[in-house]
């Protein structure tokens, strides 16, 4: 799986876009520390925790439960973050990485330092200089079966995905058919 990812930058095409509001976990609705006890208590143990953006890694962390990996650009819709959800994000246990990922992208780099953080045996922050959108993609693709990737659904609530064979092949697929040279 990692290898037919590995070494290549994706873009999303235009016609894309509506797919990628597509569900491939499960919808939690509402935005705040009820939602995340809920996903806490439905998750069960994951090989990894894997968070996709600030607020769904600012939740996390105020529940107490400090992800094994989490992807963050210190915004929150296009917007800078709050300086109490950048503060919030923050864990002195965080190895952090840093990694540049335009808007609309998923770049060779991000790919590369995300695999990196899955064979750590600490937990990672990656700070993406740009933004973490689609970061959850190549997490899903990555991640070992039985993982757990959560990521925000913007004014709906969060999506937990578990990871199983049959979703990282369709999200690979996704992902090899992100092309914005056709």
């Amino acid at each position: 799986m990692l290898k037919s990812i590995q070494g290549k930058t994706f873009c999303l095409p235009d016609i894309m876009r509506k797919e990628m509001r597509k569900q491939y976990g499960i919808l939690y609705p509402g935005d705040g520390k009820k939602t995340t006890e809920q996903i806490l208590n439905a998750m069960g143990n994951p090989k990894k925790l894997i968070t996709v953006g600030d607020i769904t890694t600012f939740n996390m962390l105020q529940c107490g439960r400090i992800p094994d990996i989490s992807v963050v650009d210190e915004k929150t819709q296009r917007e800078a973050a709050s300086s109490n959800i950048v503060k919030g994000i923050k864990h002195s246990n965080f190895k952090i990485l840093r990694v540049s990922n335009p808007a609309g992208f998923v770049t060779e780099e991000l790919i590369s330092v995300l695999s990196e953080a899955m064979d750590c045996n600490v937990p990672v922050q990656i700070m993406v200089d740009g933004e973490e959108d689609l970061a959850a993609l190549p997490a899903i693709v990555l991640a070992p079966i039985s993982s757990v990737v959560l990521y925000g659904f913007p004014n709906k609530g969060a999506i937990m995905v578990k990871v199983i064979s049959e979703i990282k092949n369709q999200i690979c697929n996704m992902l090899n058919r992100m092309n914005c040279a056709d």
